[in-house]
């Protein structure tokens, strides 16, 4: 092989969980806060005349902000790579055991900031030290102005630990106990849900999916208790700062606007029937009516093909060669990533199942963590990482506060990535039934931004207006979802996913509420950037790194209008990307006609 299979973490922290550089780098990051403490409690900021101790705080900040990422990302990645190493854990709870602390400097810091009068915030924005990163200055200003007293925040943010934080980390736990019965095995969470839903046999996907869902109805007390109070323990946070719209942090934190979204669901909705069409053509293809939940990623065998498949070289060489049409920074990028053993792919016991690429702004590189199966989604997977890893690598250069992305643009970089791949390999199909089967596989992505996360999206906003009144039981959360998949699909499948509430880790995670449609802008956004891209030609390189640079210091409609010339809050510019997606609906239509009609 040219290139490892299992990832470099040593050059990070040689070690492992037994590290002496991380345990002095987590030692340092605790004075540190110490000393960033003290230095927030000593600015005067009307004494500060050339705001020179506001520069050392916040330059402080910057540090500890990268040391925490580095050592988290570390940790993570340990436990992602080894689920079984115990030291790892304890050392996520020793790090995160420093957040209120740091946070409830920050808390006193951001209060300061709302102190000084609005004249004198104009004149300092318009300062060399300040001007690069006022649009970040601004929104941490706004959101002071929410916060109650410098106590009463570190209260929360104490309490946040064994309340928000750990009804998330009890999910996990959850999780790790459940086992699917399946033949003479059993398998975890991770391995049924994969074979589920890529099995080539539709009696094997059926007999899981069955196994599935009565683990999930079995868990379910204990699911619905640890979503009630999740949520339950957000809502009294929104209470207390007297923020009445559940959805006003989601979009504060993705930096959109209420009137974006709205219009990206109203257009996405217009024009489900086309996606309708192709599911339920899909289903037809593989001896049914309606398409049946398990079989929505499925792959399409017809007649004597089979799905292509790809070494990890292989996969490598791919993607290097089809980033380089597009950008050849991506593209040398990328080949560092290889050479430097920054991505974990190994299939091996003991793994984490899914992927995710991480940050360490310290030593400003990414890791990429996955499995690798050799098939084409995998391959997709890969470029995907790799897009995110590549937007980390254009904003090292600036300064730290204006590196903090959000969710909806990170996925940006990495959709653009993956449909680069997609593309690619449709244009390589050497027979019909080839090219049908990787139509279907970037359907699937389609699919699963329209239909699956609107679900997701439905449920969440209905589940958190029942959850304002009152607990949930597990069966009335069951009937929400039930509900929100039905609405979102049109009625048009065969059988749905009552527990996916209870299945689906999204719904419990503590740091990013509403972790759905930021997939969907994403998505969208990147089918724009990318039909930009074939228009450009040889000029979009660059065009391109200032987009993804400004990612953080702008709302994302300004970031649409600058770079695109587009107005997210029309229609318009979500039409013209589900207007691309649905060429590739009716070339699968057209393509897989005589199958159903011998």
């Amino acid at each position: 092989m040219t290139y490892s299979m299992i990832w470099d973490l040593d050059s990070i922290f040689p070690g492992g969980s037994q590290s002496a550089q991380l345990e002095q780098r987590m030692l340092d990051l605790k004075k540190q806060s110490n000393d960033y403490h003290q230095l927030i409690n000593r600015w005067e900021p009307d004494k500060d005349t050339n705001y020179q101790e506001m520069e050392q705080i916040l330059s402080l900040q910057g540090i500890i902000s990268n040391g925490f990422g580095q050592c988290n990302s570390f940790i993570n990645a340990l436990l992602s790579a080894d689920t079984s190493d115990k030291k790892a854990k304890t050392l996520s709870g020793d790090l995160y055991a420093l957040l209120p602390a740091i946070q409830l400097a920050e808390t006193i810091f951001t209060k300061k900031l709302t102190e000084i009068s609005d004249d004198v915030w104009t004149t300092l924005l318009t300062s060399s030290e300040f001007e690069a990163i006022a649009f970040r200055l601004n929104e941490i200003r706004r959101d002071g102005k929410k916060l109650l007293s410098e106590q009463e925040e570190h209260i929360i943010n104490t309490l946040s630990l064994d309340g928000l934080n750990a009804w998330s980390s009890h999910y996990d736990t959850i999780v790790a106990s459940i086992a699917i019965p399946f033949k003479d095995t059993v398998l975890s969470a991770g391995q049924a849900f994969n074979r589920m839903m890529s099995d080539p046999d539709k009696a094997v996907r059926e007999e899981l999916f069955t196994a599935w869902e009565k683990a999930w109805k079995e868990k379910a007390p204990l699911l619905a208790d640890t979503l009630n109070h999740l949520d339950g323990f957000r809502l009294n946070q929104y209470k207390l700062h007297n923020v009445t719209d559940f959805l006003e942090e989601p979009l504060n934190y993705n930096r959109m606007q209420k009137e974006t979204l709205d219009v990206m669901w109203a257009t996405i909705q217009k024009n489900k029937q086309p996606f309708i069409d192709y599911l339920t053509r899909k289903a037809q293809l593989f001896g049914k009516e309606k398409m049946d939940w398990q079989d929505q990623d499925a792959p399409i065998i017809l007649g004597d093909s089979k799905e292509k498949s790809f070494s990890f070289d292989e996969a490598a060489e791919f993607i290097l060669e089809n980033f380089e049409k597009f950008s050849p920074k991506m593209a040398q990028f990328s080949k560092t990533a290889f050479e430097k053993s920054w991505i974990e792919a190994e299939d091996r016991p003991g793994k984490r199942p899914g992927g995710y690429c991480t940050e360490l702004p310290e030593t400003e590189e990414s890791r990429i963590f996955m499995t690798f199966g050799n098939s084409i989604n995998e391959v997709a997977t890969l470029a995907h990482e790799l897009g995110h890893a590549f937007h980390s690598s254009v904003m090292w250069d600036l300064p730290t506060l204006d590196r903090e992305y959000a969710m909806n643009v990170a996925e940006t970089a990495s959709t653009f990535a993956e449909l680069i791949v997609a593309d690619a390999t449709l244009k390589e199909a050497e027979t019909t039934e080839e090219k049908i089967n990787l139509l279907d596989t970037k359907m699937q992505n389609a699919i699963a931004m329209f239909m699956n996360i609107h679900a997701r999206f439905i449920f969440e906003t209905n589940f958190y207006a029942a959850r304002k009144e009152g607990l949930l039981s597990e069966d009335e959360i069951t009937e929400l979802m039930l509900e929100a998949q039905k609405q979102s699909y049109q009625n048009s499948l065969g059988t749905y996913h009552p527990h996916f509430w209870a299945s689906k880790l999204h719904f419990f995670i503590d740091d990013v509420p509403f972790y759905n449609f930021p997939y969907t802008f994403g998505y969208l956004f990147s089918m724009g950037i990318y039909a930009y891209a074939n228009q450009q030609g040889s000029d979009f390189e660059d065009q391109y790194i200032a987009l993804l640079r400004d990612t953080a210091s702008m709302t994302s409609e300004d970031l649409a209008k600058k770079h695109l010339g587009v107005d997210l809050t029309k229609p318009d510019f979500w039409q013209a990307g589900i207007d691309q997606v649905i060429k590739d609906v009716n070339e699968f239509m057209a393509l897989t006609e005589p199958y159903v009609n011998k």
